[in-house]
């Protein structure tokens, strides 16, 4: 039996929890590494095109990552989780027989909704079934495990990306480990259904909050101000490390570097924001209140590396420390999502608004980057993109430094 400081849980249901994050990062980003080959498979296919494959399936994913969270208030949630499964794995297999740009970018779009609807549970039956440290540390594991998926699946789509182009998208067949799973899930969504309205006390929960809950302002039992600053940060650090997977490929393309360098960066980077998944609690109790101030630092530092010094062996260390600066923010900000409600059957409401913050970042980062390089006329395939994101944190280093007592980037000692 599992411990998860409530009613002890069966390793099944565990594993079936712990299996949608196999998927929840994998759409668009999963196929990054070969958005270089596709300029050989579709030469007329602009660079905006190309992003669209990335950017629109994490668009779709808001609308029904919000729909997912009001949807889970309902007495249905594994319904919603088996019919988006179905969805996912048929996504899948379409595009094996995808025929052109188009036709991939129309699949890429039903494959955000299916993952929309899935992504609140991912951690929302966490927030549910786990409190107090123990939901913190399996946070952090369930970051673990998404962010692990996605540095295999990176590793082979570059592998599969020198044969028939359609290979690299069998990636997303991973999905049939949760849809066989799902079974598992019967029981904890049934409890979960039917468990009355409680109040949370957040005595037990990691990050505690330095304001008592008591005197802040609620509206429909969320703490709305907590819940702006997470989708606030969340945003941000999207924002300023996705330019490693987004656009590292491009810049290789411009050197006439091996293309596989491309996959290989790109997975470090998702490979060192798995890592402080599996060891959170280590990382909270060296780095304690400036927690958030030093993954900023790291990601500061690594960003630099792109900018000032872009070799093939400081762009490895750099995607590293962006990655691991992410990778300790992301679990933190989903724990303190759960924390924004006074009702935990909201939980997973809450976490959906939040989550939304990440996706949004992903749907921006081409768009405002590719703005502002018409605006400062730089030309594409650059360090552009990197000098931005440095720029940013330079600002946020300080930010969280300054507000590290604060709700959105406060680790306290009983935290570690």
């Amino acid at each position: 039996m599992i411990r998860t400081g409530k009613a002890p849980m069966t390793l099944m249901t565990y594993c079936a929890i712990m299996s949608i994050s196999l998927i929840v990062n994998l759409p668009g980003l999963a196929v990054t590494p070969m958005l270089g080959t596709l300029s050989t498979i579709f030469p007329h296919t602009t660079q905006i095109e190309k992003q669209l494959l990335t950017a629109l399936p994490n668009l779709l994913i808001i609308p029904f990552v919000l729909m997912s969270g009001k949807l889970s208030l309902t007495r249905h949630k594994l319904a919603i989780i088996v019919g988006g499964l179905v969805l996912f794995t048929a996504c899948a297999v379409a595009y094996m027989f995808a025929p052109s740009m188009a036709a991939l970018i129309v699949i890429s779009c039903l494959l955000g909704c299916a993952a929309g609807l899935l992504i609140p549970f991912s951690t929302g039956l966490i927030a549910d079934t786990f409190s107090g440290t123990y939901r913190m540390n399996q946070m952090g594991i369930q970051s673990g495990i998404s962010n692990s998926a996605l540095v295999v699946a990176t590793f082979v789509v570059g592998w599969l990306s020198h044969g028939n182009w359609h290979l690299p998208f069998a990636v997303y067949l991973v999905c049939l480990i949760p849809l066989v799973l799902a079974f598992g899930l019967r029981k904890v969504t049934a409890t979960t259904d039917s468990n009355p309205a409680t109040t949370t006390t957040n005595t037990a929960t990691a990050s505690t909050p330095i304001k008592s809950a008591s005197t802040e302002k609620t509206v429909g039992g969320f703490y709305m101000g907590r819940i702006w600053a997470l989708i606030g940060v969340y945003f941000f650090v999207t924002f300023a490390s996705i330019s490693i997977s987004y656009y590292c490929p491009f810049l290789i393309e411009k050197k006439d570097w091996s293309a596989s360098l491309s996959g290989t960066i790109t997975a470090i980077y998702f490979l060192f924001i798995l890592l402080p998944g599996y060891f959170l609690p280590f990382f909270m109790k060296v780095l304690k209140g400036n927690t958030f101030f030093w993954a900023a630092v790291m990601m500061l530092v690594g960003q630099a590396l792109f900018v000032f010094c872009a070799d093939s062996v400081t762009m490895c260390i750099g995607a590293a420390l962006v990655g691991l600066g992410y990778g300790i923010s992301q679990p933190i900000i989903y724990d303190k999502a759960a924390q924004c409600v006074n009702n935990e059957k909201k939980a997973t409401m809450a976490l959906s608004f939040v989550l939304t913050a990440n996706y949004l970042a992903i749907v921006v980062s081409p768009f405002l980057i590719g703005l502002l390089r018409d605006i400062f006329h730089v030309a594409a395939g650059g360090t552009f993109a990197f000098l931005i994101s440095f720029i940013l944190l330079i600002a946020y280093a300080i930010i969280t430094f300054v507000m590290r007592k604060k709700f959105a980037f406060s680790v306290t000692a009983q935290d570690a």
